[in-house]
């Protein structure tokens, strides 16, 4: 198993990482929270990991926190919730903001992920909230997004637009909905601060 990826950032395209270890490239997939915390493409990593591997292909799953790495585990264990989900839940709120969702047992709330109806958000409450007790966020501290696009051309601003939106369709949302969520969100941001207000705005 890998339990960890340290190397060169090659590439970023949410909700894809291209890592480059000693001439190696690792696709990895990753929530958004772990987008905002690394650097740019070119800039150093390292990236805990988790391998599913299924019948016709092994997939590799890298989080910024062994905090994320530990939700993601938990919540693939919850009959009904895939990978592609849990990468989903993650990308959509905190460690904490789950965790909080689950003891207060605000199933609506949980249904605004995509994928996640009442009766999974019922199901993630039930499941979830043993598992759970206890845990502590202070791990989650520093995850934030750094840069914006203020000076960034129409051309520019126009791809970060679309990447955001392919990125919020490739988390389970639907095309009209991502497209919804990004013309909410101020112009002028890089891809990574769209994708974050975008995710910000269905808790509202």
């Amino acid at each position: 198993m890998i339990g960890f990826l340290s190397g060169k950032l090659h590439a970023k395209q949410p909700p894809m990482l291209l890592i480059d270890v000693n001439g190696v490239g690792y696709e990895v997939e990753a929530p958004m929270s772990t987008f905002y915390a690394l650097g740019e493409a070119g800039s150093q990593v390292t990236v805990v990991t988790h391998m599913h591997v299924r019948e016709d292909a092994m997939l590799l799953f890298g989080f910024a926190t062994e905090l994320e790495r530990s939700l993601f585990r938990e919540l693939v264990k919850v009959n009904g919730i895939g990978a592609k989900m849990a990468i989903g839940i993650l990308s959509a709120m905190t460690v904490n903001e789950f965790v909080g969702l689950v003891e207060i047992a605000d199933t609506t709330a949980l249904t605004k992920i995509p994928g996640v109806g009442k009766k999974t958000a019922e199901r993630l409450v039930i499941e979830m909230r043993d598992r759970l007790k206890g845990w502590q966020g202070e791990a989650w501290s520093g995850l934030t997004a750094s840069t914006t696009a203020s000076s960034a051309t129409a051309a520019i601003q126009g791809a970060n637009v679309s990447t955001a939106i392919q990125a919020l369709i490739a988390l389970g949302y639907k095309s009209a909905q991502a497209e919804k969520m990004v013309q909410a969100v101020p112009e002028g941001l890089s891809t990574e601060e769209t994708i974050r207000k975008a995710l910000q705005s269905i808790k509202l």
